[in-house]
């Protein structure tokens, strides 16, 4: 330490804490350089849906809630048309008991439906999702031959938990107007569905599955007739054997003609109702007996064991899951973008309202525009489609529109996520506005509070840093952590501020402000870094919670932590210059350009923080700046009531934002009788603390001198 920081040092200046608040007070560019870095990978990592132009963000995975789910995987197996006794005694049992050798495993619960059986395997909470995946798939590949039925091909479910559905949507038909017109059958949709949507929005990013709901699923269908089979001595077998064998394709070897070689392949993939029927199923007497001569091919839907409902009428949708371990919030952005791009390529058909119009009509209005109304028995769709694509949409008769698939959701998590984001935002704001009123009606000092209620956000965005870097996900829980801990966070601020404040006040003319000010900070630094370590203790039995609690409340302590430790190195490292430079720059012409630059950056910040963030965040920064900018040219005979106008100023100021953004009597109220509210609670609560700290000194004396009077 230099012979100018070495004389007449405190024990506390001395101290290990002391020392680093005197390097930060001596090299205030390495501090501000540290503050600008820690500000934009807060930025970067914050999981706030911010956009910050060409910088690249990883924010923290946000979520509405906290994942409380047990870590297990999913094994499903279908065995179609068996009973669940033959499920649970052929395929549940001889895996389960397969699937209880997998390392890590906890318990297993079993599931035997008709049709199909669900096995989940329970890990222990210590055991990585992916890993245990890996196991489960080693140990069903190298299950003994017999163990299962042949043709039984077990599945693992996909990556993801419970919590991961975030978005269930419904495909509709819709006018171009976007209101809901029908023309689509269920049949019609779950084909859609299966075979365009679902496909689509499993490309997103950060999509694990996508599940179809309701509707019906096309199949061919067979009805034997049982007289017909007796009647050729035909079984169910042959029936069966010879649908399978005619739905292949054969391929064989090459044939060369003409220096030309052709392949040979056999077709047979059945692609209509006539494949089916004109399979053969045996010769009799040199005469082929045919399916059609033995059963009725037609196609309709497959059988189902429930039904999706909106809004009492049967639709047909379905359930985005995002993958374990993503962002949900990212997936929900990923999925929306991919509906955008696949929407203009959903099926589109006329609708006609046949309450309004007869088939004779549509014939005639056909034969007016040149073009067959009809195909056959069904309305000619290519040729209404063209039709009403080349007239404008006022001219559509009345009874006719173009019916698109749009997908609608009807559960978009995202609702509830920024609903989450902003609980916390709105707890920042009105703890910085509180803090503002506190501190300069408390101190006095309009400065200290532009300081500590400035320096507030860099403590949460050092909190945002720490939960990316440690893997704690953003949900409602774990950002009340952070909402809890802002009070104590300005706390801490307002302690060391004071102090400097107190100490500058008595301190000589002609001392060093730097020394003062390292003198104060140091002085109370070592009770602040007690009271906050005290509070992280008293959270470690926290820690050790295993189970839903501990996945419940661990990121509650983890954010809080988080925030008392971002706030510690806040209060005593960045403090302590930043009140050097606000509080002491002026006093040679160097200090004034130094403080004049610094207020013209506030002016500029807040113009900046108006347009990005709020008006009276902004609007608070640039009063601010101007006041102090304006503040030498000023007067001498007002200049002694200056301070006292522009705190007032600022306190009914943010007094009326905060009245407006809280409305703790409701909006129905009116801002006035809101407005009144807020200053009366305020001016009382600050009034008996101001009550009670001019008579603390006498209530104190008198304690000390009755000791055994106060204890009893």
């Amino acid at each position: 330490m230099s012979e100018r920081f070495s004389d007449e040092l405190t024990a506390e200046q001395k101290s290990l804490m002391g020392r680093l608040q005197l390097f930060c007070l001596t090299n205030k560019l390495v501090v501000a350089l540290v503050v600008l870095f820690a500000i934009g990978w807060g930025i970067i990592v914050a999981p706030f849906d911010w956009e910050v132009g060409g910088l690249m963000r990883r924010p923290v995975p946000v979520d509405a809630i906290p994942d409380i789910g047990e870590n297990q995987q999913i094994v499903f197996t279908a065995w179609m048309g068996r009973s669940p006794q033959d499920v649970e005694d052929q395929i549940s049992y001889p895996l389960t008991v397969s699937l209880l050798g997998v390392p890590g495993v906890k318990t297993i619960r079993s599931y035997s439906f008709f049709g199909f059986s669900s096995i989940y395997i329970i890990f222990k909470e210590n055991i990585d999702f992916y890993w245990s995946r890996s196991r489960v798939l080693e140990k069903l590949n190298s299950l003994p031959a017999g163990t299962l039925p042949a043709n039984v091909q077990p599945a693992l479910g996909p990556d993801a938990t419970a919590l991961g559905q975030i978005y269930w949507y419904t495909l509709e038909g819709r006018d171009p107007q976007g209101k809901p017109c029908g023309g689509w059958d269920l049949e019609e949709l779950r084909t859609i569905q299966d075979w365009y949507v679902r496909y689509g929005l499993l490309a997103a990013d950060g999509v694990s599955e996508v599940a179809s709901v309701g509707g019906f699923v096309r199949e061919y269908q067979i009805d034997v007739d049982p007289d017909a089979m007796r009647a050729y001595n035909v079984s169910f077998a042959d029936v069966y054997g010879a649908v399978k064998a005619s739905n292949i394709d054969v391929g064989a070897k090459t044939i060369e003609l003409n220096r030309v070689e052709y392949f040979i392949r056999g077709v047979g993939f059945i692609k209509q109702i006539s494949d089916i029927e004109d399979s053969v199923i045996k010769v009799v007497d040199n005469v082929p007996v045919l399916v059609k001569d033995v059963a009725t091919v037609t196609q309709g839907p497959a059988l189902r064991r429930g039904a999706l409902d909106k809004g009492g009428a049967e639709a047909v949708g379905g359930v985005v899951v995002a993958r374990y371990g993503d962002n949900p919030l990212a997936v929900i952005k990923n999925v929306k973008k991919k509906i955008a791009e696949i929407s203009p390529g959903l099926p589109s058909k006329v609708h006609v309202d046949f309450s309004q119009v007869t088939a004779e009509d549509l014939r005639r209005y056909g034969q007016e525009h040149d073009f067959e109304s009809y195909s056959g028995p069904e309305i000619n769709q290519d040729a209404w489609l063209t039709h009403l694509r080349e007239i404008p949409a006022e001219d559509w008769p009345k009874w006719a529109t173009i019916s698109q698939v749009n997908v609608v959701p009807f559960y978009d998590r995202a609702g509830l996520i920024y609903e989450t984001l902003g609980t916390l935002q709105s707890a920042l704001s009105e703890e910085i506005l509180i803090t503002v009123i506190v501190v300069i009606l408390m101190v006095m000092h309009l400065r200290s509070s532009i300081l500590i209620s400035g320096l507030l956000p860099i403590a949460v965005l050092m909190c945002f840093i720490a939960m990316k870097f440690f893997g704690v996900d953003a949900n409602i829980v774990a950002l009340s952590g952070i909402a809890i801990a802002i009070g104590t966070m300005v706390d801490m601020g307002i302690v060391i501020s004071e102090n400097i404040l107190r100490h500058l006040d008595e301190a000589p003319p002609q001392a060093d402000r730097l020394m003062v000010i390292h003198r104060a900070a140091s002085e109370v630094g070592g009770a602040v870094l007690t009271a906050v370590s005290t509070t992280v203790v008293s959270f470690l039995p926290v820690f050790t919670m295993i189970g839903a609690e501990g996945k419940l409340f661990k990121p509650l302590a983890f954010t809080k932590t988080f925030a008392l430790i971002a706030s510690v190195i806040v209060a005593l490292t960045i403090i302590p210059p930043a009140a050097h430079l606000l509080f002491c720059a002026g006093t040679s012409f160097t200090g004034k350009k130094i403080r004049n630059l610094l207020h013209l950056l506030v002016v500029l910040v807040g113009v900046s923080a108006g347009f990005l963030l709020n008006w009276w965040a902004g609007g608070v920064l640039i009063l601010f700046g101007v006041y102090y900018l304006a503040k030498g040219y000023i007067p001498d005979k007002f200049l002694t009531f200056a301070p006292w106008v522009a705190s007032l100023s600022a306190v009914l100021f943010v007094a009326v934002l905060l009245s407006e953004h809280w409305e703790p009597i409701g909006p129905e109220r009116g801002a006035w009788r809101t407005f009144i509210f807020v200053a009366g609670l305020v001016a009382g609560l600050l009034g008996f603390f101001r009550i009670f700290q001019h008579f603390y000194p006498s209530v104190l004396r008198w304690c000390l001198r009755h000791k055994l009077a106060f204890l009893s």
